[in-house]
């Protein structure tokens, strides 16, 4: 069975950094394109950052660019998602997503799968 997770969100204080991970079981992310979106309450969810299917190639949204690394682990079971910078006006969910096929950016891919959403609260 597969599954897509993404441990690990919290609490923190504005200009605060959090990491996510995207892990993956019943699949390898090796050869798989993957991306972060993210949404906040009222509105579509949009995607914000994206990693290439061997993991050489990146895309970040004018938003999170200088704020935000995304990379794949050697063993091509993880993405993270390292987030520096955050403010309360960053979106409340983010979520990852892998492709079989397609290309960054993240807005462009059709994901075969989705993990269930991880909250980030950005607040003093």
């Amino acid at each position: 069975q597969v599954q897509v997770v993404e441990p690990g969100g919290r609490l923190v204080q504005p200009g605060g950094s959090l990491r996510h991970s995207c892990v993956a079981s019943g699949v390898t992310l090796d050869g798989k394109t993957v991306g972060w979106f993210r949404r906040t309450p009222g509105k579509e969810r949009v995607g914000s950052s994206c990693i290439s299917s061997h993991g050489n190639s990146t895309y970040y949204a004018e938003s999170v660019r200088s704020r935000f690394t995304i990379s794949k682990d050697t063993a091509k079971t993880t993405v993270y998602l390292q987030m520096a910078s955050l403010a309360p006006a960053d979106p409340a969910v983010s979520y990852c997503a892998v492709a079989d096929q397609g290309t960054c950016p993240p807005n462009s891919l059709t994901p075969k799968y989705w993990g269930t959403g991880t909250p980030v609260t950005v607040s003093s």
